[in-house]
């Protein structure tokens, strides 16, 4: 099954998992509208990719500005929640601010989004809501309070809405990834292991995405967890 016919917003769209899933469903055949802060890494962005500059941590401005896609866009049909960020230590290492942000950014405008968009997606004849959540969504973790915190409560906002938005046609999915073999280790003190089976790559995770959109409308994958082979962390 192809994705004619889908116009399907996925944030986060500039690198790593995003574009994997960006370019995964451009490939298949929808509409994407990307949302990032930069669309730099992007040389020559393919025709069905429609590029929406946004800092969804500024929430004050957030409503408004997806009032209006929904507007420019009425035929929206299918979200995937991507955007997000890690940040791993002791909780009293974190100041407020920084609470703030990752709790804004991974979590915050996530439901925002969500607000403001499924009301018109329950005007389409289906639909579908796609979390990018995390193994850290299922255990806490040493270190990982906050991180924690924040996949934890996204799971629970992708459980709550399959339930509300089922009489709908609204499918609503969280999909867990282990480690993925991204720049989201770039500024943390560790990574995946080197070999292939300490890590998953984006690419495995659009292939989730899209198995869950070209399912039949009446199936709903609730979660999906994705595991590298072996669980092996690698310390900087």
């Amino acid at each position: 099954m192809t994705l004619k016919n889908r116009t399907i917003i996925v944030t986060g769209a500039s690198r790593g998992i995003g574009r994997a899933i960006a370019e995964t469903l451009i490939q298949e055949g929808a509409t994407v509208i990307g949302i990032a802060r930069d669309f730099s890494t992007w040389d020559e962005p393919p025709r069905q990719l429609i590029p929406l500059q946004l800092d969804l941590t500024r929430l004050d401005e957030l409503p408004k500005q997806i009032k209006k896609l929904a507007r420019q866009h009425p035929d929206i049909n299918g979200i995937i929640f991507n955007a997000g960020e890690g940040r791993f230590g002791s909780l009293e290492e974190f100041s407020p601010q920084q609470i703030r942000h990752l709790i804004d950014l991974n979590l915050t405008s996530q439901i925002l989004l969500a607000r403001e968009l499924v009301p018109n997606m329950k005007r389409q004849p289906q639909g579908d809501l796609i979390f990018i959540g995390s193994e850290a969504a299922l255990s806490g973790s040493r270190k990982g309070a906050l991180y924690c915190a924040t996949k934890f409560a996204l799971r629970g906002l992708a459980q709550s809405l399959r339930e509300e938005c089922s009489n709908s046609g609204i499918r609503s999915t969280i999909i867990n990834p282990g480690m993925v073999k991204t720049g989201f280790f770039d500024t943390l003190a560790f990574e995946p292991g080197e070999a292939e089976e300490n890590y998953i790559l984006p690419q495995d995770v659009a292939d989730a995405v899209f198995t869950v959109l070209s399912a039949r409308p009446g199936t709903c994958f609730d979660e999906i967890n994705l595991s590298p082979l072996k669980r092996v962390i690698k310390f900087k």
